[in-house]
C-alpha cells in the first residue's frame, strides 16, 4: 500500500487510516477503465458509482457539457427558467412516458431529490385538504441517501441516530412482506403520504417481486397515499428497460432519477411527477418550497439532453439487457464451479454476489473491504454489498470485458479464501 505523507482531502466512507493511499487514488478514466496513481489500470466493474453506465469520457456528452460552459456558464430554474432545463425536462417525460409524467422537478443528488420528492406528496396531500397525511413509508435494507431527508428514510443503519436524523414521521417496513406492509397500512392509512420503493432495494440489489408492486398498487388506488419509485439507481437501463418501474401494471406518481441521468458527468437528479399530482399544484397556483443553486443549470442540463440521445444512438437498454442475460448466465457458471459463492441476487446489470468465509459462514461485513481489496489486485473495481460484492458493469461492455471482470472476480475469491484459510482459527473467527 502506497501512502503518502498528508493529504487534505477527507474521502467518503473510509477511515483516518485508509487515507492517502495511491492505489485507490484514481487520476483518469476512459471507456471501462480506470488508471489509479500508483501506475496501475483497472477494469470498472462498478460503472463508477453506478453511475458511468455508457463508460467514462463519452466524448458527445463532454462536447455538449463542454458547450453549454461556454455558452451560458450559469443559468439557473431559481425564480427563473433557462432553454437548457426546459428541453431536459421535455427529454425526460418523452423516455418515462408522456401518456402518464407531465413536469419535472430538477435537483442536484438522489439524496436531495428524496427530499424534494417528499415534500411534493405531503403538499399534494395538504393542497387536496389531508393534512393527517405527513407519514412516509420506506422499505428496510433502502438506501435513500445520506441528506437528513433521505438519511431518514434510508432503512440500513448507517448512524442516523449518531446523527440526529429525524425519523419520527417515516415508517419503514421489509421489502416482499405483503402481510407487514397491509398491517402498516391498515393501521394508519389516513395518514400516510407516500411509500417509496427502490425497484431493486439497496445495495443489495433485491428485487422487488410483482406480488409486491401489485399490492402496492392495490394498496395506492384502495387508501390514496403516493407511490414514490426511487430509480437513481436502476434507471437509464441499468436492470433492463429505461426505468424499472415501466415493467410495472401502474406507473409511479414520482419517479426519482439521478446517476445514469449525466452518465456521472455532473451533479444531477430529478423528480419526475405525474400529470394528477401536478394538475393539484397547478389548479391551486401553489409554489413548491424547493430550490437549489445547482439545480437544472445549463450544464447538467446538456449533460441530460447527450446522455439521453447517447441512449438512443448506442442502442444502450437493448444493450444492457443483453449484456445482461450473458452476466447471469457468467454468475451461474462461477457459482457451479465455486463453493465460495453462496448466493446472488439482483437483476440486468446489477446484481450482488453473497460470499462465504473459511467456515462456510457467510462472510462477516467487516471482512468485506479485504474481499474487494483481492478483486481489485486481480484487476477489477467492484464495490462492497451484504457478505459480498456488488458486480454492476457499464451497459456498453463488450464480451471480452465481462469475461475479464468474471475471471478477476473469481481469481480475487480465490486469493481471499486461500489468505482467509492461512489465518490462524482465532484470526478467522475475529
Amino acid at each position: 500500500m502506497s501512502h503518502t505523507t498528508s493529504t487534505a482531502l477527507w474521502p467518503y466512507l473510509l477511515p483516518p487510516s485508509a487515507h492517502g493511499d495511491d492505489s485507490i487514488c484514481a487520476v483518469s478514466a476512459r471507456g471501462h477503465r480506470v488508471r489509479f496513481a500508483d501506475g496501475r489500470e483497472l477494469l470498472c466493474g462498478a460503472s463508477g458509482l453506478w453511475n458511468a453506465n455508457l463508460g467514462y469520457g463519452n466524448p458527445a456528452i463532454a462536447q455538449a457539457v463542454a458547450q453549454a460552459l461556454h455558452d451560458a456558464s450559469y443559468l439557473s430554474a431559481f425564480r427563473y427558467e433557462n432553454v437548457y432545463a426546459r428541453r431536459a425536462a421535455a427529454d425526460l417525460i418523452e423516455v418515462s412516458g408522456p401518456e402518464h409524467y407531465s413536469r419535472v422537478l430538477f435537483s442536484s443528488s438522489g439524496g436531495a431529490a428524496n427530499d424534494a420528492a417528499m415534500k411534493v406528496a405531503r403538499h399534494y396531500h395538504a393542497l387536496l385538504g389531508r393534512t393527517r397525511r405527513s407519514l412516509v413509508v420506506s422499505l428496510r435494507g433502502s438506501y435513500h441517501g445520506l441528506t437528513f431527508g433521505g438519511f431518514a428514510l434510508t432503512g440500513e443503519d448507517l448512524g442516523q441516530r449518531l446523527y440526529g436524523v429525524d425519523q419520527r414521521l417515516v415508517r419503514h417496513v421489509r421489502p416482499n412482506d405483503t402481510a407487514e406492509l397491509n398491517a402498516l397500512v391498515s393501521r394508519a392509512a389516513k395518514q400516510i403520504a407516500a411509500v417509496v420503493v427502490e425497484p431493486v432495494v439497496g445495495t443489495g440489489t433485491i428485487p422487488l417481486t410483482d406480488e409486491y408492486v401489485a399490492e402496492l398498487l392495490r394498496l395506492r388506488a384502495e387508501h390514496g397515499f403516493l407511490l414514490i419509485a426511487d430509480e437513481v439507481a436502476t434507471g437509464f437501463g441499468r436492470t433492463g428497460s429505461f426505468f424499472a418501474s415501466q415493467r410495472w401494471p401502474e406507473q409511479p406518481d414520482l419517479l426519482i432519477t439521478s446517476k445514469g441521468l449525466t452518465n456521472g458527468t455532473c451533479p444531477a437528479s430529478a423528480v419526475i411527477v405525474s400529470q394528477r399530482v401536478a394538475d393539484a399544484f397547478t389548479e391551486h397556483d401553489a409554489v413548491l418550497s424547493h430550490a437549489e443553486t445547482q439545480g437544472a443549470t445549463p450544464l447538467t442540463c446538456a449533460a441530460i439532453s447527450a446522455t439521453i440521445a447517447e441512449m438512443r444512438r448506442l442502442d444502450a437498454v437493448a444493450a444492457g439487457q443483453a449484456l445482461g442475460e450473458k452476466l447471469g448466465a457468467g454468475i451461474a457458471e462461477l457459482m457451479a464451479e465455486m463453493p465460495q459463492i453462496i448466493g446472488t441476487t439482483g437483476v440486468g446489470c446489477f446484481r450482488s454476489l453473497r460470499i462465504a468465509d473459511a467456515s462456510g459462514a457467510p462472510l462477516p461485513q467487516h471482512r468485506v473491504p479485504a474481499l474487494v481489496a483481492a478483486i481489485r489486485d486481480a484487476g477489477a473495481i467492484v464495490h462492497p454489498g451484504p457478505s459480498g460484492v456488488q458486480l454492476v458493469p457499464a451497459l456498453t461492455y463488450s464480451d471480452a470485458e465481462l469475461a475479464e471482470l468474471l475471471d478477476c472476480v473469481r481469481r480475487g475469491i480465490l486469493a481471499h479464501h486461500e489468505a482467509e484459510q492461512a489465518a490462524t482459527p482465532a484470526e478467522a473467527i475475529a
